[in-house]
């Protein structure tokens, strides 16, 4: 009887200790995990939206260095345009302020230039004429070499039937009018002052010439994969509207281009680059930042790799700039980007919600103050991609997110910073891939989230 009352007394003693433990674990837990947290989780657990795709969530308070809450936050995510923050990140670590858009060689009465990729030239939306200025007033033969570019016109894992859709412009060492011939569909009573009477009109007008009429097509406008050859099927449109096509890139094609724009010869040759040669800047480089980030101009992120490896010295080649950055300033992130090109077209592209917190993060740290930064990104309800969401509910309050979003279809991510009522500044990753349908619904969902954490956190 005895053994059996002092196991008794243990077992109860045990007993006793355990609830102990559990009632002391519960008090040391904080105030803030039981009231914002897990309501929090709750949101993304119980969502039908998201529970009918694959979801990854990261918050983060840099204040405190301490992860708020990580769902899915170590698992590999398709991007989209978020990997433009990582080209982002690239310029601030490796290009100065101003983009370098041409180098050039006097040799006697010759003077022979090689492009650096710098997306700025005639580009419809820049407006700079810098270095048209300086090829236009100069005495000497100019002559154009492309020696120096060896890359792909088109990124790996890029979808090989969008090659005729604005959005998936040719990389190339020396870009001329944003790469885009650009079509405007002019209202039958404006067609009476064009050029053409079929109603289209074509910037640049050198491109008026590679337009055919082709009634037997399906697409209205449609260029060949590998010529410049625009099948243009003609309507009776009662509205003006603008289209932006692509062009084929040949070294030919650009120095009969430029010839025609300078009115003077510009001719191709192959020759090797100097070690030293002379050098003109064009664009400050926050412009390019801006116009990449805000509207996610897909063209201007992979000229910007290609930009950063001729500043390094290099062959015009994004793989290069890319381990570059892996190897000196991304070992970083918690798990190894699967990183292949500058605008996130690829769907070889492959991030975790956590990695994209440090990449914030070290973009934050190139920053003295907000506004810079605020000022390059997109802001919800304002400006850039994300102008008709996440907008402040009250019309006096300034918008509260501040981020990249990225879009392929079936998948949708958005990444960047949230400003709370309480003043907090936080990092934010939300990633969705697989889903079935509108992306609207998506961004419904996400923005209760980001809303719920802007009042309460």
């Amino acid at each position: 009887m005895g053994k059996k009352l002092l196991v008794s007394i243990f077992l109860i003693t045990l007993l006793a200790a355990g609830c102990q433990s559990t009632e002391e674990i519960t008090r040391e837990q904080p105030k803030t995990e039981q009231k914002e947290v897990a309501p929090l989780a709750t949101m993304i657990d119980t969502s039908q939206v998201f529970s009918a795709n694959l979801t990854g969530f990261a918050l983060y308070d840099p204040d405190t260095d301490s992860m708020i809450h990580s769902q899915n936050g170590n698992r590999y995510f398709t991007p989209a345009s978020n990997t433009k923050l990582f080209t982002f990140y690239t310029g601030l670590k490796l290009l100065p302020d101003s983009i370098k858009a041409l180098e050039y060689e006097v040799r006697g009465d010759s003077l022979i230039f090689w492009g650096t990729g710098d997306p700025s030239f005639l580009h419809p939306d820049f407006g700079n004429k810098k270095v048209y200025d300086f090829l236009k007033k100069r005495d000497e033969d100019l002559y154009f070499s492309d020696s120096n570019f060896d890359d792909e016109l088109l990124g790996p894992g890029w979808s090989w039937s969008d090659y005729q859709h604005y959005y998936q412009t040719e990389k190339v060492p020396f870009p001329i009018f944003g790469n885009i011939a650009r079509f405007t569909i002019q209202e039958i009573e404006l067609r009476k002052i064009a050029e053409t009477d079929s109603g289209l009109a074509v910037s640049p007008k050198y491109f008026q010439s590679f337009v055919e009429e082709n009634e037997h097509r399906d697409d209205f406008l449609h260029r060949g994969m590998t010529n410049n050859t625009f099948s243009y099927k003609s309507e009776a449109d009662t509205n003006t509207y603008t289209i932006d096509k692509p062009f084929h890139y040949s070294p030919e094609l650009f120095t009969d281009m430029l010839s025609d724009t300078l009115d003077k010869t510009v001719e191709y040759v192959e020759i090797e680059r100097p070690k030293s040669p002379q050098k003109i800047y064009s664009i400050k480089s926050d412009t390019a930042y801006k116009r990449m980030l805000q509207p996610s101009d897909n063209f201007i992120a992979e000229q910007l790799l290609l930009v950063t490896a001729s500043e390094l010295g290099k062959p015009l080649n994004s793989r290069t700039v890319i381990e570059k950055m892996k190897e000196e300033y991304l070992d970083i992130l918690p798990r190894e980007p699967q990183w292949v090109d500058g605008s996130g077209l690829s769907r070889y592209n492959m991030f975790t919600p956590e990695s994209m917190i440090r990449l914030l993060g070290a973009i934050d740290d190139e920053f003295v103050a907000d506004k810079k930064l605020f000022h390059l990104l997109p802001a919800g309800g304002e400006r850039g991609t994300i102008s008709s969401w996440y907008a402040p509910r009250d019309d006096k309050e300034k918008p509260y997110v501040f981020a990249k979003t990225g879009t392929l279809s079936n998948n949708h991510s958005l990444s960047g910073y949230l400003l709370t009522k309480s003043g907090k500044k936080l990092y934010f990753s939300f990633m969705n891939n697989h889903y079935v349908g509108s992306s609207s619904n998506v961004k419904k969902e996400m923005e209760k989230v980001l809303w719920y954490i802007h009042k309460n956190f």
